[in-house]
């Protein structure tokens, strides 16, 4: 709705995008982030900035946030400046990656206190972000739907998985594992073709012609791998966050992870070598390492 006042936490590389598409909106938004910068461009739309979370959950009935793990979600709701303690926030929109154990906790610290918890984490990237063309996963409770929902469409296509808290995140953390997943194998995979000499823009042509293609092949490789950019724009430590918590996940559910591990152990070596900070499309490089290859296109040298 246009002119209605949102609360937004966390506005970096996914964050900073969504809260200036709210803008281009039309929805005023008041905003904090421990990133002073990463305020500026926002307030030079006429966002308001807030000293804290809690300033946020005073100035807005609904507030969202996006943020990197789960121990700061936590915070951020629930700590002693959180959300939470603003007297007029109504609804918290956690649209991070937080897993369905923690999803959980912090609804159930938050309904005795009045404030309903949604869980709509996102996947797309920040080009997504930026283009409104995310999928947006929703968990939240059936009458908070149409208020939620055209706010979220902001962003992109809202799926609603149902009422249970962590339900979205359990969707999200399906997501990523299947893209990681696909990373690492085509990582393996074109490295093998490569030793073999293959042009690896000719295996990208091949693979994605037929049914080997995937989120990697049809993306990552042509635009960040094989030009070695590595800028895909999501950090390794988070795709290790996000794989170590869909595992976790499934073992508690009773569901084996075989491939899901060996994928979590990938990244593990990927983030000691290259750091949390590195792009996880570093993974190739770990790949390879132990093969003894560069995946390059013949025209940048193979």
């Amino acid at each position: 709705m246009a002119g209605q006042i949102l609360g937004f936490v966390g506005v970096g590389r996914m964050g900073g995008p969504m809260a200036g598409r709210l803008i281009d909106a039309g929805y005023t938004l008041y905003i904090h982030d421990t990133d002073a910068a990463a305020v500026q461009a926002l307030v030079a739309r006429g966002a308001r900035v807030c000293a804290s979370p809690a300033e946020v959950g005073a100035g807005a009935a609904i507030v969202l946030a996006s943020l990197p793990t789960p121990g700061i979600v936590r915070a951020v709701a629930l700590g002693e400046m959180g959300i939470a303690q603003g007297k007029v926030v109504k609804t918290i929109v956690d649209l991070s990656t937080t897993g369905p154990g923690m999803a959980a906790e912090i609804a159930g610290a938050l309904a005795p206190r009045g404030i309903a918890w949604a869980d709509a984490p996102v996947s797309g990237g920040v080009a997504g972000a930026k283009a409104g063309t995310l999928a947006v996963m929703l968990a939240c409770r059936k009458p908070d739907v149409a208020a939620l929902e055209p706010i979220l469409k902001t962003f992109g296509r809202v799926f609603f998985v149902g009422e249970k808290p962590g339900m979205a995140q359990t969707a999200k953390l399906a997501n990523n594992l299947l893209s990681a997943a696909a990373l690492a194998v085509s990582s393996e995979a074109i490295a093998m073709g490569v030793k073999a000499g293959l042009d690896p823009l000719v295996m990208i042509e091949i693979i994605n012609a037929g049914t080997g293609r995937n989120s990697a092949t049809q993306d990552k490789f042509p635009r960040n791998i094989i030009p070695r950019t590595f800028n895909s724009g999501f950090a390794t430590g988070l795709a290790y966050k996000d794989v170590r918590l869909c595992v976790d996940e499934a073992e508690a559910l009773g569901v084996p992870m075989v491939v899901g591990a060996a994928v979590r152990e990938m990244l593990a070596i990927t983030q000691a070598k290259y750091g949390a900070a590195s792009d996880f499309t570093s993974i190739a490089k770990v790949v390879e390492e132990w093969a003894g290859v560069e995946i390059r296109g013949a025209k940048q040298g193979n």
